[in-house]
């Protein structure tokens, strides 16, 4: 893992994602420079896992402008995701149960041994290949606190055995072997104790504190900020207005008929049509949630469904 500081700056100015459904988030306003700690805060439903994919390259924003390390989104989309990783993203990133530690980090270790170098690193003795995988998987473990021999069975541990805290820490381990500017990590907080949950943000602002840009969504912010050092940048999902109601189609008074007075060739007005009338205008919904600012759970849903189609 590059010890070099070489976090990302994350910029983002009326940023907003727009799933079939409805706005996932909307007027996102964000600066953060290099090694910063972002917590992402809202409740679930929020959009706050589609703005993490949004900032790492993941899903294509429909409004607004937003920037990684210099890289502006969505034009650069492949270029975010290079310098960026995911962590404990449920459906994206996540671990197997039924592979052990060790299985997760050879296959972490190989991947990023074929993939994540150049031509000419592919070329060398496999030795020292070796040896360059075995220090990049050790770093990622010491970074994100994961002591291998402190697990019931060591690297044979199998993840489903693993306590919540020990998972998010592999997860994050993974993620760091490919040495990323921008570290993106979901639900950090999730289903944690307190004590937990102060671990884990310890753990974070280290990151931070070693370079790395990390966007952390959360249920509650860490505790401490900038009394701890680190520049701490905070963002809410979900805080948004409701939009206004829909106006009723307006209905024309039907006047009032003589029965002596000579029969309209048109036939007279019939009340029923303006009271049909009436209530076909107040009952077309927005499309079934559909219209524009519409923020619910089933458009983050959908929104996050786009990921595979960004």
């Amino acid at each position: 893992m590059d010890s070099t500081p070489h976090g990302a700056e994350v910029t983002a100015a009326g940023f907003g994602l727009k799933g079939p459904r409805g706005w996932a988030f909307r007027n996102i306003d964000l600066t953060a420079g290099p090694g910063s700690l972002i917590a992402v805060q809202g409740p679930s439903g929020s959009g706050r896992t589609c703005l993490l994919l949004a900032l790492t390259g993941r899903m294509k924003p429909a409004e607004g402008t937003a920037e990684v390390g210099g890289l502006p989104l969505p034009k650069k989309m492949a270029a975010v995701r290079a310098v960026s990783a995911l962590a404990h993203v449920p459906g994206v990133a996540e671990l197997d149960p039924a592979l052990t530690v060790g299985e997760h980090l050879r296959e972490r270790a190989l991947l990023q041994g074929r993939f994540g170098g150049s031509l000419r690193a592919l070329l060398r003795p496999r030795r020292e290949r070796r040896a360059e995988a075995r220090a990049l998987v050790d770093g990622a473990l010491e970074a994100a606190g994961l002591d291998p021999e402190s697990l019931p069975k060591g690297i044979r541990t199998s993840v489903r055995d693993l306590e919540r805290l020990e998972a998010l820490r592999l997860s994050v381990a993974l993620a760091l072997v490919g040495g990323p500017r921008l570290l993106a990590v979901d639900d950090t907080d999730l289903k944690l104790s307190d004590e937990e949950r102060a671990a884990a943000w310890a753990m974070l602002r280290g990151l931070a504190a070693a370079g790395t840009t990390v966007l952390a969504v959360c249920s509650e912010p860490p505790e401490g900020g900038k009394a701890l050092g680190e520049e701490l940048v905070l963002v809410r999902t979900g805080d948004r207005p409701a939009p206004a109601p829909e106006k009723a189609a307006p209905t024309t008074p039907v006047p009032p008929t003589d029965t002596a007075d000579p029969v309209d060739p048109a036939g007279p007005a019939d009340p029923t049509d303006a009271a049909d009338t009436a209530v076909e205008g107040d009952s077309r919904p927005a499309d079934d949630g559909r219209a524009e600012g519409h923020d619910d759970e089933e458009g983050a849903v959908d929104a996050f469904a786009e990921t595979g189609r960004a």
